[in-house]
């Protein structure tokens, strides 16, 4: 089990965002996880978790298996089916983890899922994440600068 790289500003993982979810990711093979428990100023409806963090929460677990193994992969969602099964209460520990489905170098598929504190899923979501233009890659790496961060 290895611990990913955060970033500073990112809404997800972002150490240094003030209303961020601060979230660390671990990694085995392809496979990337994270704990997480959704508070008061996550719901949306009362006592639930706001479907948009739900998708926001398999996008980022998705999109981070694209850097296991210390690849650095620039891709970008191309687009995110998200099955919502149970709403997520507030306030309970949640496991998001996703995984490679396929690879085909330009075009990646993954898979991504959210399961409570006993197991059951809550949600589970289909990605497929696209290769940055080269570009566009150079203006991000120019204005990023120094973005990553290792959480001890």
């Amino acid at each position: 089990m290895k611990r990913q790289v955060n970033s500073r500003m990112c809404f997800v993982c972002g150490v240094e965002n003030p209303i961020g979810l601060r979230l660390v990711f671990e990694e085995e093979g392809k496979q990337v996880w994270a704990e997480f428990t959704p508070r008061e100023e996550h719901q949306g409806f009362p006592g639930i978790l706001h479907g948009g963090l739900t998708g926001t929460l398999l996008d980022e677990v998705m999109g981070r298996c694209l850097m296991a193994g210390g690849e650095e992969r620039w891709m970008l969602s191309a687009k995110l089916e998200v099955r919502y099964r149970k709403p997520i209460p507030i306030g309970e520990p949640l496991t998001v983890m996703g995984e490679v489905v396929q690879d085909r170098g330009r075009l990646v598929e993954t898979r991504g899922e959210i399961r409570l504190s006993d197991g059951c899923l809550a949600a589970q979501a289909k990605g497929i994440y696209i290769q940055t233009p080269q570009e566009m890659r150079e203006k991000m790496e120019r204005e990023l600068g120094d973005w990553q961060v290792w959480v001890g």
